[in-house]
């Protein structure tokens, strides 16, 4: 179970009526009557509340992954992260099912997994959770996500079907942006993708994929002695930003936040807001869970304010 959630929930009554119910002989699911599982053909979503907790999320979960989506209707980036997930259930052939929470409507269900922000995503196989995530992940992470849950699980629920590989159909908008990047055109690449946040600001794959972008054009021009010069005259600015940039593409993550958080500490005003967005930049290009994000981003907040 990842760390968003160790230690913070607690299913053992709902999981030993579980295990109770996995000795008993199957019987077909009932869809219509109180306490049976709701019927998941509109697209392998379903609404569930705290009355259906049991029978939709754990005795679901003893033949197939459930995951859970912790949503309410004032979140927004419960609002970007809700459709997507609705979409790839639906394009999943019943190898999982979303179960959809409002905690504001089922507050207990939201004590019971220790929320502490939404959406909160949690996978539950064999009446337990056994993986989550918080806030809107991208598309691309969620579906890598997915799949290696679906893979460790596969031989585990009965319930699972065999998955064919399914190829999406290939974006246009996407396809010309990767091949303007492939061959060095950064300046096409960049308005490619602009092109597609322009009609949906909120596409993260888009929002990731132009940072990768930038930087990779920034780091194209960055020059050895890069580091040399920022050292020798650290009020240059454009100098620490090179030299940073610099850093980054050796895999010198530490080295390079470092050197743009003591920018911001002896900064101000306009060239403190410079170095301050040149850092939170280069944040984008990793998993917002990435340790050594998560360190920085903390300095970052303790150097500003």
């Amino acid at each position: 179970m990842s760390a968003a959630l160790s230690g913070a929930v607690d299913l053992s009554a709902l999981k030993a009526r579980a295990d109770a119910a996995r000795q008993q002989p199957s019987q077909p699911a009932s869809t219509g009557e109180a306490g049976g599982q709701g019927d998941v053909s509109q697209g392998g979503v379903i609404d569930v509340t705290e009355a259906t907790f049991q029978a939709e999320v754990i005795d679901r979960s003893l033949r197939q992954l459930v995951v859970v989506d912790l949503w309410a209707d004032w979140c927004g980036p419960c609002k970007q992260l809700s459709p997507v997930l609705e979409r790839l259930a639906g394009q999943s052939n019943g190898a999982w099912v979303l179960a959809k929470i409002d905690v504001d409507a089922n507050p207990r269900i939201a004590q019971l997994f220790g929320v502490q922000g939404i959406p909160t995503v949690v996978a539950i196989a064999g009446g337990q959770p056994v993986d989550a995530f918080s806030g809107a992940l991208p598309e691309p992470e969620i579906k890598k996500w997915l799949g290696s849950l679906l893979d460790v699980l596969k031989d585990k629920l009965p319930g699972m079907p065999e998955q064919e590989p399914v190829e999406e159909p290939e974006d246009p908008r996407f396809t010309e942006a990767e091949a303007a990047f492939e061959r060095g055109d950064f300046a096409e690449a960049e308005a490619a993708y602009q092109r597609i946040l322009d009609v949906e600001p909120a596409n993260e794959q888009a929002k990731a994929a132009l940072a990768q972008v930038r930087f990779s054009a920034r780091a194209a021009t960055a020059e050895p002695d890069a580091v040399a010069r920022a050292d020798a005259d650290p009020a240059d600015l454009d100098a620490q930003f090179a030299a940073a940039d610099f850093e980054l593409a050796e895999n010198k993550v530490e080295d390079a936040f470092a050197r743009l958080l003591a920018a911001v500490r002896r900064t101000a005003g306009e060239d403190r807001n410079r170095a301050r967005v040149h850092l939170v930049g280069l944040f984008e290009l990793f998993d917002p869970a990435d340790e050594r994000v998560a360190k920085a981003r903390r300095d970052l907040a303790s150097a500003l304010f």
